[in-house]
């Protein structure tokens, strides 16, 4: 019987932050597994912890910074990666004795770092000790993300993801369909598509025709999610800007090829904010679009996030994204309080909030939004809808609806005798919701 498991090197790993550092995460994680090292899920277990950071927000470093204290504090050898990894004085000043600090992407250095800690085993055979083709994945087994770019070619004022993560850089459309199908093959039954800007994808490389399978496909989104439709799962599709090309989309979502989910990072409506925020300030153009969007596809599920705070917002400027929130009648919505990030061009701007007036402004955000959600979602009851199960605990089995993007939408409750597990999709028909959730029964 082989030993190789009991003597392969050990790495524990930390991922913290979006989507896109989590892809970041599998990438690091499935070059290591070639090369021979065991994952582990605890620290104890390891021979070195890697923990891949988030630099976006001051909350988000703090986060970043205890998770590195703490591995330390548990292991002691601890490689920093992500995105807060371009502060490396910020990192060290706090935690002087971690043994390398990367950036975001910098994958070979990453790897690299772990091979001078923990060296690979001479004998490991990357040919015979074989990786699946679809990589290592820290999501359950039947979703997946497909990250199709890096990079941002927008200059938001409260942003720094350009400076951290450097422009738009699009992957080539035939590498985007092979994971894609690679993963589909593997088992994943829902693939969640994400970029900074995914409706930017290809502009850099002038929407290149790239080849699959033999055939020509362009590099442009509207012929990838065509492209994505062919595999027979799910196709959701994450920070989408309202370009004017994202309504050739909406037909794909009537047609069933892609989920009918946008996820639309509006950040505010009114004019002046969206300007002082450098976004397109297009909120009357947009209202109508959404209406043309549903009346097309009925079934489209908007989801998106805003700031309320941003300096220069008046109590005016708030009263126009409340009620824009009510045309809008959006189904899923995220509000930020705004904190101001280090290197971005909003910390110069004048007529800062007061964080008690941020404050109240979010509560009745919430609130307001609340009613909207609440409103659409029991428009829900009665109707029948397929739903992914994720898991299942001692009350039964947990699923999500198309409308349901993982871990920040809602969950759908079900009530079944069968025996379920995570990945089965079933039909049920909704009996109950609430703010958020819906409750159902299988059919």
């Amino acid at each position: 019987m082989s030993t190789s498991a009991s003597i392969n090197p050990k790495v524990g790993f930390v991922s913290l932050g979006c989507p896109k550092a989590l892809v970041d995460s599998e990438r690091i994680l499935t070059q290591l597994r070639m090369e021979g090292y065991d994952v582990v899920g605890s620290y104890e277990d390891a021979d070195v912890v890697v923990v891949n950071t988030c630099g976006f927000i001051d909350t988000a470093k703090a986060e970043s910074l205890d998770a590195i204290g703490e591995a330390i504090a548990a292991n002691g050898r601890v490689i920093v990666t992500g995105c807060m990894g371009v502060e490396e004085s910020v990192i060290r000043d706090v935690h002087p004795s971690v043994m390398a600090v990367t950036g975001p992407q910098q994958y070979e250095q990453v790897v690299n770092a772990v091979h001078e800690v923990v060296p690979p085993r001479a004998d490991h055979n990357p040919l015979i000790d074989l990786v699946p083709p679809q990589g290592i994945k820290l999501t359950p087994r039947h979703y997946a993300y497909l990250k199709i770019s890096e990079g941002c070619n927008h200059s938001c004022s409260f942003c720094i993801i350009p400076s951290m993560r450097g422009k738009l850089v699009s992957r080539p459309i035939g590498d985007v369909l092979g994971e894609a199908e690679r993963l589909a093959k593997a088992g994943v039954k829902e693939l969640l598509v994400i970029s900074q800007d995914t409706s930017a994808y290809g502009v850099d490389i002038k929407y290149r025709t790239g080849f699959w399978n033999g055939r020509p496909v362009k590099s442009r989104m509207t012929e990838m999610c065509e492209a994505l439709s062919e595999l027979g799962i799910w196709v959701r599709l994450h920070y989408v800007y309202p370009y004017p090309h994202v309504d050739e989309l909406i037909p794909l979502m009537a047609q069933g090829k892609i989920l009918p989910y946008l996820d639309i990072p509006f950040q505010h409506a009114s004019p002046k904010v969206l300007k002082a925020m450098k976004r397109p300030a297009f909120e009357d153009k947009t209202l109508a679009r959404i209406k043309k969007w549903r009346e097309i596809c009925p079934e489209l599920t908007i989801r998106s996030t805003f700031i309320v705070g941003f300096p220069g917002e008046t109590e005016e400027d708030f009263q126009y994204l409340l009620d824009w929130l009510t045309e809008a009648q959006l189904d899923r919505v995220g509000c930020f309080k705004y904190s101001a990030v280090e290197g971005a061009p909003a910390n110069l701007l004048a007529d800062s909030v007061p964080e008690e007036v941020k404050e109240e402004r979010w509560e009745r955000f919430m609130a307001h939004q609340q009613v909207i959600s609440s409103a659409r979602l029991q428009q829900k009851i009665g109707n029948v809808i397929q739903v992914v199960i994720d898991e299942v605990d001692e009350d039964g089995p947990i699923g999500r609806s198309m409308a349901d993007a993982p871990e920040i939408d809602g969950n759908v409750y079900i009530d079944t005798e069968q025996d379920l597990q995570p990945g089965d999709m079933i039909t049920v028909r909704v009996t109950d919701a609430d703010e958020y959730d819906l409750w159902a029964e299988q059919i």
